[in-house]
């Protein structure tokens, strides 16, 4: 084993390979005539794939618009059903419909910055990353997003995502305003002031309502945070994030980990205002750094006998000991790539998340270990992290305040993977719900209309609103697909 690990940290992955879990995919077509100069055409037989990679959704075209002007054009000339996607870290089909006309975002990348009224105007397309390059020269930075900088801004908003960031909740609590462009090709402003309904359905309507084209942020001011970390005991650990994070004005970002096989403690990591110097040389991660020794000690505590104690020595003792001082825009810069798999041709990591109300945390999270455990599920970790209930969205997944468990796991990339999965997937759910929680949904689609219906029950009211706005239902996507039927009967 000592001989294995050794060719792995030197960057040979030779060895062996993954055992566990598997995502899916997404489609493409052909063009309609003015395209061919706005929209940049796609290969002939186009498929969507998202970032997990199970599978491929077919769909009639993929076009690249350059502009909002482009997507009126877009939709006022063509009737065809319509799915919509940026950076495809969705991991269940949300950006993709079977022979849809797939709407690439990435090429609405442009932003303008208000640094005097700390905020941001920024296209759907452009990464968190993108605008943290304009905003660090200002002495700015986001004020909520998720952990890594790589999801496009429009796809961040259609989730509702959310982070580290201690008492902010989702991302709408930091929306101002957004550009939607209509099924029939009007272009709309809304906000908490203008069509409030329409604006609470859009953020966390995963792309069912229409093509959101810019959204305007509130900012918050950049400054030097320290890493602290410790072990706290599970049942310990409510209270003390009350008292010890919560209450704590100097507390910036948050979260802790329960680590395989027992779950039975926390690793906490809590990020603090600090004036002292920065350890962390760069005010942002760089782009395109090599991850392959991240990758390749993932790899080794999930698949090497004995990787729960790699995992324990390489990782979790450094973070106990190590004091890091960074820019709140270096924490907030990181890159995904430092989680991926050097190869998805075997198998793949995913995640699960589940909004747990505060007073039932410890019997979630019980039932929960004794069901991975149960179906031996290859967890790599379940990071923990806290969120005020949400106000201000329709299918809101934090409508009290909760604890989220974000289960990161790995599975082989089969189709008999995939329903084993399922099965535990839904088991998970159902401990979830039967604490008054619910599932997060841009993940693997195993909850069933049943269970998607009791988790949000104010999907019927999202229906009702896109059979008003969308009678064609136009824009369509594998969650939709999946769950608006039961929303609407």
């Amino acid at each position: 084993m000592a001989l294995a690990l050794r060719r792995l940290m030197a960057g040979r992955d030779d060895v062996a390979f993954d055992r566990r879990r598997a995502l899916q995919a997404l489609g493409v077509g052909a063009l309609t005539p003015w395209l061919a100069t706005s929209c940049a055409r796609q290969p002939d037989r186009p498929a969507v794939r998202d970032i997990a990679a199970i599978g491929e959704t077919p769909v009639r075209d993929i076009v690249r618009p350059r502009s909002t002007a482009d997507i009126v054009r877009l939709l006022r000339q063509s009737q065809v059903p319509i799915s919509i996607g940026g950076a495809r870290c969705s991991m269940g089909g949300q950006t993709a419909s079977p022979g849809s006309m797939h709407v690439d975002m990435r090429g609405l990348r442009g932003l303008r910055i208000d640094p005097v009224a700390m905020r941001a105007r920024v296209q759907a397309g452009a990464s968190w990353r993108d605008l943290q390059d304009r905003l660090d020269p200002h002495g700015l930075s986001v004020r909520i997003m998720q952990s890594y900088s790589n999801f496009s801004i429009g796809g961040s908003l259609s989730v509702n995502c959310h982070g580290r960031y201690v008492g902010r909740g989702p991302l709408v609590n930091s929306v101002r305003a957004l550009q939607l462009v209509a099924a029939d090709g009007r272009v709309l402003e809304l906000s908490r002031e203008r069509q409030p309904e329409f604006f609470a359905a859009v953020v966390g309507g995963y792309g069912g309502l229409g093509i959101v084209t810019e959204v305007e942020l509130d900012l918050d001011r950049n400054e030097r945070i320290a890493r602290s970390a410790e072990r706290v005991a599970l049942h310990d650990y409510p209270g003390y994030f009350a008292e010890r994070v919560l209450a704590d004005r100097d507390a910036v970002l948050h979260n802790a980990d329960m680590a395989p096989p027992d779950f039975d403690g926390t690793v906490t990591v809590t990020w603090r205002r600090s004036d002292d110097p920065p350890t962390a040389v760069e005010r942002l991660v760089p782009r395109g750094a090599d991850y392959s020794r991240q990758q390749t000690l993932i790899w080794a505590t999930s698949e090497l006998p004995g990787g729960d104690g790699i995992r324990d020595r390489e990782l979790t003792q450094r973070l106990l000991s190590e004091r890091i001082v960074a820019w709140r825009n270096h924490e907030a810069s990181l890159d995904i790539a430092s989680l991926e798999p050097r190869t998805r041709r075997f198998s793949t990591y995913l995640l699960q998340e589940y909004f747990i109300p505060v007073p039932a945390f410890l019997d979630f999270a019980r039932e929960m270990t004794r069901i991975l455990r149960r179906h031996d599920v290859n967890a790599l970790n379940v990071s923990i992290r806290h969120s005020p209930a949400d106000r201000d969205s329709l299918l809101r997944w934090a409508p009290v305040d909760v604890f989220s468990f974000v289960l990161y796991h790995k599975q082989r990339n089969t189709r008999a993977a995939d329903r084993r999965a399922g099965e535990w997937t839904r088991l998970l759910v159902d401990a979830a719900l039967d604490c008054g929680g619910r599932h997060y949904l841009p993940y693997r689609l195993h909850a069933t209309p049943t269970q998607f219906l009791r988790a949000y029950p104010e999907a019927r009211a999202f229906a009702a609103l896109k059979h008003r706005v969308d009678p064609a239902n136009r824009f369509r996507n594998a969650l939709w697909d999946r769950y608006l039927g039961a929303a609407s009967a």
